[in-house]
């Protein structure tokens, strides 16, 4: 029997895991894919406090290191079913069962679709939706990037450091990203803003080889480019966990800020909750909070 089960392996869950052991609490982490969440593809965090200009991997790895040496055991399972048995929570993964006192849910996100013709097949073969990930295979070349979010103009900006011209195409006609991301952007002579333009279709035999995009008047372009790299928002990890957890109707676990679920015993950290900013420093606070809030409801039942 577990005291805590953390679903997650990204700065939510690893920072969950910190607290837990703190708290000497035994503690397992689940991680489907690889420890790091999403931060592990960024190539350089300039907005977390008292560290700017790490990058994304160090973070992550000096995290997932600093969760082991302090006994939290790390399982790379996929978590498909939790169960209430009302004296313990009974996590299923794909490789067995497992019995906890709390679960704490801090799966991250997947990346969304534009859900477009040509997506999936050329997905690997110049679409991408990690240009810190896969950027340097087009040095030289023109690119697109399609979003108007932060990882959507800093993934632009990466690429203008090292590509020929890059599109960034975006449905509307302002941006939602930081107003210094996108200044630092517009002083580059290599990028085209496209505004009040969808990307429709992505063509190519066994490569990427030109995007039609459509502006909101209907007309269309043909734009040749090498790889296009998508940053249109995330999908929590959520789904599995429907049958137990209240969702809102975007996939998002509800809770409150002390991340308590409509379970209880249960709780929710980072970017798989409702909340109004998600961001490493708001992820690693959810965590912290959960897993105290999971201390607390360990020891008032002990």
């Amino acid at each position: 029997m577990y005291d805590i089960i953390i679903v997650g392996a990204g700065p939510a869950g690893l920072t969950s895991s910190i607290y837990g052991r703190r708290a000497l609490k035994k503690v397992l982490v689940f991680e489907a894919l690889s420890y790091g969440g999403q931060i592990v593809n960024t190539l350089k965090i300039d907005n977390y406090p008292a560290m700017p200009g790490v990058s994304g991997f160090d973070f992550a790895s000096k995290l997932f290191n600093q969760a082991k040496d302090l006994g939290s055991e790390i399982k790379f399972e996929k978590v498909i079913k939790i169960e209430d048995k009302e004296d313990f929570k009974l996590v299923t993964t794909n490789k067995g069962s497992y019995k906890s006192k709390t679960v704490i849910l801090a799966s991250g996100c997947d990346n969304r679709k534009l859900g477009i013709d040509g997506e999936e097949e050329l997905t690997g073969k110049g679409v991408s939706y990690c240009a810190t990930c896969d950027g340097a295979f087009y040095k030289g070349d023109n690119v697109a990037v399609v979003g108007g979010g932060n990882t959507a103009l800093e993934d632009a900006l990466y690429l203008c450091d090292i590509c020929k011209k890059v599109y960034l195409i975006h449905r509307r006609d302002e941006f939602r990203a930081e107003k210094a991301t996108l200044d630092e952007l517009k002083k580059r002579d290599n990028i085209e803003f496209i505004l009040n333009t969808n990307v429709t279709k992505i063509n190519g035999e066994d490569r990427l080889d030109f995007i039609e995009v459509t502006d909101k008047m209907g007309s269309k372009r043909s734009i040749d480019v090498s790889g296009l790299f998508i940053a249109v928002g995330k999908i929590p990890e959520n789904e599995n966990f429907r049958n137990i957890i209240n969702l809102n109707d975007s996939g998002y676990v509800e809770t409150g800020e002390d991340c308590h679920t409509n379970i209880e015993g249960i709780y929710a950290a980072g970017d798989v909750r409702v909340k109004s900013l998600r961001q490493l420093v708001t992820a690693e606070s959810d965590g912290a909070v959960a897993a105290m809030e999971a201390v607390k409801y360990i020891n008032s039942r002990d």
